[in-house]
């Protein structure tokens, strides 16, 4: 009773001094802190709809924050953590966690091989600050697994509704509604859509990170409709849970369409064919489903009668790849430039493993090392090589590139862990969805770094997701290591 006079007290004053619009800012972030700290999960809720903001208040905002919008959300997701701990008087380190060991693991052997690397960095400022967005990872696949072990739904919830939020966006650029001359496609009668990302590539990225979650979530609950369809009440909720998180789904593929981002749309095909074949109870029912979608999609292909625009552009980025060779010689015209960048950004990323094969450049410092290893026609670093790979295997050598691998590796493990010990149709939906996110991640990071823009606060959460269906399963941690 007192804290909400004193509330109220607060809120009186601030109304009479400042101006109104000020002052109604300050009490709604009060009365949002509150809500958070009564539902913990709504600060990660919060966390995913505003990091994705950053590009957007760093190139329009008249007014400087003293960090992005993500990283302050961040701190406020550990500020409530901290403080419901403390009130409820709970251990720090719960034994739910304990079925997620290997992936806290895997992570810290990553952030161990990368913390090697920094000693002899060309720049030590942007390994600390690269090695911090990896530890940021860590901490809120760890913080998500705590806060969500009653509330989980609320943080699948949150991720898709800040991916739907942009997809929306997009959709409205795409029609016209960004008017950025330079990304006109389509014979000039649409543009790219980018979202507040400032770059159609994160935004495409976003869109395949969470539409598998999404189509997985979808099936889950489409199953357990299915299976509680004798349940009146039961069944009503499942039915209005598939239908809400179908049209997220759907909107979230419109949005992946719009970004015209064709790494994007391999890595969610990879992604498809994935899910297809986790999704079926048996082994040979996926198979089965797998050969007959991919028989489907390669008979339209052949038969003309998919999209000309998409088949095109999809024909041309294979074209486009399908050989790697020294760029120092390649002649440049419009049609072939950003390939070319491309490439030739891939060939100064081995330039730095051969200097350096055991410990690379240092972590973060692809930009930094870049002068010294850039091709003649291309002195401009891009900030990474657009492949993730080759840009690990130049910022931390071998031993990083391995690490991340190994790290990998320990994911998909557990995932398929997750989905052959689901509790729930719900939970094995997830756990799908999952595969599906880690499949298009490692696919499209062929093209592109895809640890940028927040996002990587986005793959974070998904990890903490993981660590959430992991705690939930029957299996004990000595049989899901084994």
């Amino acid at each position: 009773m007192w804290g909400w006079l004193g509330l109220a007290v607060i809120s009186g004053v601030l109304i009479a001094a400042l101006p109104l619009t000020v002052s109604t800012a300050l009490i709604a972030v009060a009365l949002l802190i509150i809500l958070m700290f009564i539902e913990p999960s709504l600060a990660l809720v919060m966390l995913m709809c505003v990091a994705p903001l950053k590009t957007l208040i760093e190139t329009e905002a008249t007014f400087n924050l003293p960090a992005d919008p993500g990283q302050l959300a961040l701190v406020m997701v550990v500020g409530v953590w901290g403080l419901r701990k403390i009130t409820d008087r709970e251990a720090f380190v719960q034994s739910a966690h304990q079925r997620a060991i290997a992936l806290y693991i895997g992570l810290a052997v990553f952030l161990g091989a990368t913390l090697l690397t920094l000693p002899n960095a060309y720049s030590l400022g942007h390994g600390v600050s690269e090695w911090v967005k990896w530890a940021e990872i860590a901490l809120l696949a760890y913080l998500v697994a705590d806060f969500a072990e009653k509330r989980w739904q609320w943080i699948v919830f949150g991720v898709l509704l800040a991916a739907v939020i942009q997809a929306i966006i997009g959709i409205y650029q795409f029609r016209g509604g960004s008017g950025a001359a330079h990304l006109w496609i389509l014979d000039y009668r649409y543009f790219r859509a980018f979202g507040t990302f400032g770059q159609p590539n994160p935004f495409g990225a976003l869109m395949g990170l969470t539409l598998p979650l999404a189509l997985g979530t979808t099936w889950g609950y489409l199953i357990s409709a299915w299976q509680h369809r004798q349940e009146s009440a039961r069944w009503k909720t499942d039915v209005s849970l598939v239908i809400l998180y179908g049209v997220m789904a759907g909107i979230i593929l419109a949005g992946l369409l719009v970004s015209w981002s064709r790494g994007a749309w391999i890595g969610f095909a990879a992604a498809a064919v994935v899910m297809i074949w986790l999704t079926p109870p048996k082994f040979w029912q996926g198979t089965l489903a797998m050969v007959i979608v991919g028989g489907l999609f390669v008979g339209l292909w052949s038969a003309g009668l998919l999209p000309i625009s998409i088949s095109d552009r999809i024909t041309s980025f294979t074209e486009d790849f399908s050989g790697f060779r020294d760029m120092r010689g390649a002649v440049i015209n419009d049609d072939n430039f950003a390939v070319v960048e491309r490439l030739a950004h891939w060939q100064a990323a081995i330039r730095m493993a051969e200097e350096r094969p055991l410990l690379g450049v240092g972590f973060g410092n692809y930009e930094a090392a870049y002068e010294k290893f850039a091709l003649v026609n291309w002195p401009l670093a891009l900030g990474h090589a657009h492949n993730y790979y080759l840009n690990l295997l130049a910022e931390t050598g071998i031993i990083g590139l391995i690490a991340y691998l190994v790290m990998g590796a320990v994911v998909i493990h557990l995932t398929f862990r997750a989905i052959q010990n689901a509790n729930t149709p719900i939970e094995r939906g997830m756990a799908v969805g999952l595969m599906g996110i880690w499949t298009h991640l490692s696919i499209h990071s062929l093209f592109d770094k895809l640890y940028v823009n927040n996002l990587f606060l986005v793959i974070g959460v998904l990890l903490g997701l993981l660590a959430v269906l992991l705690s939930r399963s029957n299996q004990s941690i000595v049989h899901i290591s084994n």
